[in-house]
């Protein structure tokens, strides 16, 4: 078991400001990710914990070690790349146990370890083959089992899944989720798919342009965005964002929104620029609801067991989220308790 912990890390290419001020405690056995937009600095924090990287400022700890200063192989880390990084002249078997030879560990020692992560993983029977004569499922596959040999206290993925299909990209998330129930070792995931976040994480850390977001689990995330940010990185379609400006402010505590008089209770707006958010499932078709407003509908997406409808109402360009065995009419409704409120900057305001 393992925690993690970073302290004040700052990050910079020349005058290019990376990773600032970063701060966070990492859970033992947790199921970390690092989310966010690609140039956001996840990569970057994730080659720093693996000694790849040069810390410019702060401290990162492993069990309460400072490891700044550490060699990589001291680290007790292992890393698994997007490119998988395997050496095309050793057959999987001997790349699984590179590390460990390198390493000069007894031959009985790294062919047990070897067998037990190919057991794992399911790949017993690819010892033989060369890297060539995989697929990138199975090159994954070796790659992760060459992490296990390794019995790190903490596993680094680097987006290991952007060059698989969609298919198998579903499948190797399951197959990563499983191994973490099965070995329970601290898990570090750097992704910019939301999907991959939402279904693989324990918690969630939200990065933009080297800053934290937002820290939470899945769940957290979803249904509490701290600001639009958190809010339309996470989900899909993203959600629809509603400027809300002085003619729309009819009160203190009430605005008008699509056609609606909507009345919050203990919030007090001023006269300067707001927006409401609304989750594109949210918005319900043909239903008796709350609230209800008549858009044109421009664009219907049939995906099978849903439907996204692109309308417009007045200036505003909205989506909803439709099963597909309702109809879509021209009368959309939303409830109250599904209305997001976020003030001029963008941070969420609550009641």
């Amino acid at each position: 078991m393992a925690n993690i912990k970073f302290i004040g890390i700052h990050k910079s290419f020349g005058s290019n400001k990376i990773i600032t001020d970063f701060n966070l405690l990492g859970k033992e056995d947790e199921f970390l990710v690092l989310v966010g937009p690609s140039g956001c600095g996840k990569s970057t924090l994730l080659r720093m914990i693996a000694g790849l990287e040069k810390i410019d400022e702060g401290e990162i700890f492993i069990n309460d070690q400072k490891i700044n200063e550490l060699h990589p192989s001291k680290r007790q880390t292992a890393m698994v790349f997007q490119s998988y990084a395997l050496y095309p002249h050793m057959n999987v078997y001997e790349n699984m146990s590179f590390g460990l030879k390198i390493e000069k560990r007894p031959k009985d020692e790294i062919n047990a370890k070897v067998m037990q992560a190919a057991k794992i993983l399911k790949i017993e029977e690819l010892l033989e083959r060369k890297p060539k004569q995989l697929s990138g499922g199975q090159r994954q596959r070796v790659a992760i089992g060459r992490a296990i040999t390794r019995n790190p206290k903490i596993f680094l993925f680097d987006e290991p899944l952007s060059n698989l299909d969609a298919a198998l990209r579903a499948e190797m998330r399951v197959e990563i989720s499983k191994l973490h129930k099965q070995i329970k070792t601290n898990m570090i995931y750097v992704t910019h798919d939301q999907v991959e976040a939402m279904t693989l994480a324990d918690r969630i850390v939200i990065l933009n342009q080297g800053n934290i977001e937002q820290v939470g689990t899945p769940e957290e995330i979803y249904n509490d965005p701290s600001n639009i940010f958190v809010a339309q990185f996470i989900g899909t379609p993203k959600m629809n964002i509603l400027e809300i400006n002085e003619k729309n402010i009819i009160s203190e505590n009430s605005i008008k929104l699509l056609g609606n008089d909507i009345q919050f209770g203990n919030i007090k707006l001023n006269k300067s620029k707001h927006f409401v958010g609304i989750r594109s499932e949210y918005l319900k078709s043909n239903q008796k609801s709350q609230f209800t407003f008549n858009p044109e509908i421009e664009l219907i997406e049939n995906l099978g067991n849903e439907k996204i409808a692109y309308m417009k109402y007045d200036e505003y360009q909205l989506s909803a989220k439709i099963p597909s065995s309702d109809e879509i009419s021209n009368t959309i409704g939303f409830e109250f308790k599904d209305i997001f409120l976020f003030d001029q900057n963008g941070k969420r305001v609550k009641s």
